[in-house]
């Protein structure tokens, strides 16, 4: 296994050069700021009738600015991931793991300062990234002891959830979304490949000293991660309705959180990844908003 490992690493970090930073790739003066930036289904109020009322021109600013909520949360999720990798450098075994975690501090790195550039260029802005932080998933984020089960899989579900709706994006939009932000999402998803498979391979080497006793008590803790996690990517908050133009956000959040339709979109995006996880002893639930 630490051979696999190490082999493993020095294969994500012969991908990962030579390295291209997002900002330059981008064709920011291409933006459309008149486009969808995400599909009509990947919108939180898609599939009820409320939705299919509003006028053409406020689905597209509701999908701008839910974009806009899922990249804020990506920020906050990419500080926690830096912070950490840049903790493990210390803790580090050999040259190839050291080498890697330098590769993915410098990715995640360009992911946050090309979502920046995507609020300077649009000029949508919202609260603070900071704000709306959800409490567990930030606590266990940050200080989850370093290698051990737990950790790895705080970075397995927080690297994943966010990962399958940059999927959607890439993969649905081709005809609908923006082409800059679908160019975005691809990016993202091609160095999240890389970041999943060393959390995934880090897990699987981490479960194989896990007793089912332990795996029984880490349970609760997943469960409550993965709602986290999708409550924060999944359901906008009040902000991004009100900034939309749609008043009384809080009611319209509760709408999203109550659509049928948003509940079946989530747990198509994550039942690969909720799977996984139940192959692996862990007795997760599906999540609910």
């Amino acid at each position: 296994m630490a051979h696999a490992q190490h082999s493993l690493l020095e294969q994500l970090s012969t991908n990962s050069s030579p390295y291209h930073d997002p900002l330059t790739r981008l064709d920011w003066e291409a933006l459309d700021i008149n486009a969808y930036w995400l599909p009509p289904e990947a919108i939180s109020l898609y599939g009820t009738r409320e939705y299919d009322e509003l006028p053409e021109a406020t689905r597209i600013r509701l999908s701008q600015y839910e974009f806009m909520g899922f990249i804020h949360a990506g920020i906050w999720l990419e500080a926690i991931f830096i912070e950490r990798l840049a903790k493990n450098l210390r803790h580090t075994q050999s040259a190839a793991e050291l080498a890697y975690y330098l590769h993915e501090i410098r990715e995640e790195a360009g992911h946050s300062l090309m979502f920046l550039k995507l609020m300077e260029r649009s000029g949508l802005r919202l609260p603070s990234v900071w704000r709306n932080r959800p409490r567990m998933a930030d606590f266990l984020g940050r200080h989850a002891p370093i290698n051990t089960t737990l950790f790895w899989l705080a970075v397995t579900v927080g690297e994943e959830v966010p990962d399958k709706l940059n999927r959607f994006v890439r993969t649905q939009g081709e005809t609908v979304v923006d082409p800059v932000i679908r160019q975005m999402c691809t990016l993202h998803v091609i160095d999240e490949a890389r970041h999943i498979a060393h959390a995934r391979s880090a897990l699987d080497a981490s479960l194989l000293r896990t007793r089912n006793w332990q795996k029984k008590l880490l349970t609760p803790i997943v469960n409550r991660l993965i709602r986290q996690f999708v409550q924060t990517f999944y359901l906008p908050t009040v902000d991004v309705y009100e900034l939309a133009g749609l008043n009384r956000g809080r009611v319209w959040r509760e709408l999203a959180r109550h659509n049928p339709a948003r509940q079946a979109f989530i747990l198509k995006c994550l039942n690969p990844s909720l799977n996984q996880l139940r192959r692996h002893g862990f007795a997760v639930k599906d999540p609910v908003l």
